[in-house]
């Protein structure tokens, strides 16, 4: 999940005329969703993984991952309209449990960040090494230098910003040629396909199911991100962000499905170490230059969720940086140099702080991003359950039973999720990781004598 609340550079507001308003919307909107939509490029793969390769339950399965991130959506629909400037799960926790709580859901983000940037890169780089077999002896020093080489364009601040639009779209419309070339393609069995899943098929996909949720990753940033349209007052900030919430899932599910299918269907099943499932995919249904420029729009797409984080992880820090006001007041609770930013607003000690965070946790990996999906699925689903939690209160304080029943229904759906990754065992560093730093984050609160408003620390620009 990672959060893609620090994409988009205020326009002049003589630009917010009635044409410019789809231009933003189309802007917004698809820079967003860089991180879901990247994601495809590594949750079914896991999917299929977690099927021990039976390809007849990888529908089903996939099916299963998008009614519950539409379940999610659904709340966080309703969410954005309580919240329109912003703040997300942070700030409905905050407000329904006591402001403590809104450091669960920023200690979850914090995580999530750091585990959005290495498992983008390194799925990133295992698209080049697919196209590339030559590489794959380098492919730790290659995804370090993606990280390294990621951090070094956010250096330079909002610059070229649509840059996360306009890679989404090359993305999808790629995915769609190759879905086309696709649907007349021959069957080609490539990889590991078994007929047997490890448990009887109700078992199977509800024990899989969880591991694929990595898919629903930043399907929450729009609640966060329409604080950055400045341009926009209340009602319009609800609306795009709902926009952006519901175009996300019919682009999202409609890739997904579609390569799901096309996955079955081509029978492509797990892949050998050096390439993806999705790279064989194209390999087998599309020409060669389309398959070359559909390896490269993955890897670029990946980088561009990788660098939101890069931009969305410095800036919370950021925002919770102790600062002297104007009237001399202080806020803020983290070190001061966490605040500090260079020429181009970049908050630089925190960029340097997500690149040795990612590095480690890229190392420690070996840079192979099929063994980050169920940590990645636990840091961001720890958010969706606090903010899922709080909108329950609400409509529990407001007598508004449909609502409530949605809400419970998201969190129990959510509650599996979690205790299905957990159960893995070594998932449950990302836990610990998100609650210490909640921890962290409390104490140095309590200690600065717990000062109002931290909760809208998400929503603030960086």
């Amino acid at each position: 999940m990672s959060s893609s609340a620090r994409r988009l550079r205020q326009p002049p507001r003589r630009l917010m005329g009635l044409h410019s308003r789809p231009v933003l919307l189309f802007a917004f909107a698809f820079a967003i969703m860089a991180d879901p939509v990247s994601s495809v490029a590594y949750a079914i793969e896991a999917a299929l993984r977690a099927l021990n390769g039976d390809l007849s339950l990888l529908l089903p399965t996939m099916c299963l991952v998008l009614g519950l991130i539409a379940l999610v959506i659904l709340n966080y629909h309703q969410l954005v309209a309580r919240y329109p400037e912003g703040g997300g799960a942070a700030a409905a926790a905050g407000d329904a449990f006591g402001e403590a709580w809104a450091f669960v859901p920023m200690g979850a983000l914090i995580v999530d960040f750091v585990l959005t940037i290495a498992i983008s890169c390194a799925a990133a780089a295992a698209a080049l090494i697919a196209y590339l077999p030559a590489l794959a002896p380098w492919r730790v020093p290659l995804t370090l230098a993606l990280i390294v080489a990621v951090a070094g364009l956010t250096w330079f601040g909002h610059l070229g910003r649509a840059v996360f639009a306009a890679m989404t779209v090359g993305f999808i419309a790629a995915a769609l040629l190759v879905l086309v070339y696709g649907a007349v393609a021959q069957p080609h069995p490539t990889g590991t396909v078994s007929r047997t899943a490890p448990h009887p098929p109700p078992v199977a996909i509800a024990l899989a199911f969880p591991v694929a949720m990595a898919l629903a990753t930043g399907v929450e940033a729009p609640s966060s991100a329409i604080a950055q349209l400045g341009q926009l007052v209340g009602a319009g900030r609800r609306r795009f962000g709902r926009i952006t919430l519901w175009l996300t899932l019919g682009i999202v599910g409609t890739i997904t499905l579609g390569l799901t299918i096309e996955a079955s269907r081509l029978r492509i099943g797990e892949p050998h170490e050096n390439t993806t499932q999705i790279a064989e995919l194209a390999r087998v249904a599309a020409p060669g230059p389309l398959f070359a420029a559909f390896q490269l729009m993955t890897a670029l797409l990946l980088l561009a969720a990788a660098c939101s984080s890069f931009q969305a992880g410095p800036g919370l820090l950021k925002a919770l940086a102790r600062q002297t006001l104007s009237e001399g007041q202080t806020t803020g609770i983290l070190p001061a140099p966490l605040g500090r930013t260079n020429v181009h607003h970049t908050p630089f000690w925190g960029l340097l702080l997500f690149i040795a965070m990612s590095a480690v946790v890229t190392v420690a990996v070996d840079a192979r991003e099929q063994r980050l999906v169920v940590f990645y699925a636990v840091a961001v689903f720890l958010s969706f359950l606090a903010g899922l939690a709080a909108m329950a209160v609400f409509f529990r304080r407001e007598r508004r039973p449909v609502q409530l029943a949605v809400s419970l229904v998201g969190a129990l759906g959510v509650s599996f999720t979690l205790a299905v990754n957990l159960a893995r065992g070594y998932p449950i560093a990302s836990l610990a990781a998100a609650l210490l730093v909640a921890a962290v984050f409390y104490r140095l609160w309590a200690r600065a004598g717990r000062p109002r408003g931290i909760a809208g620390a998400v929503a603030e620009p960086d």
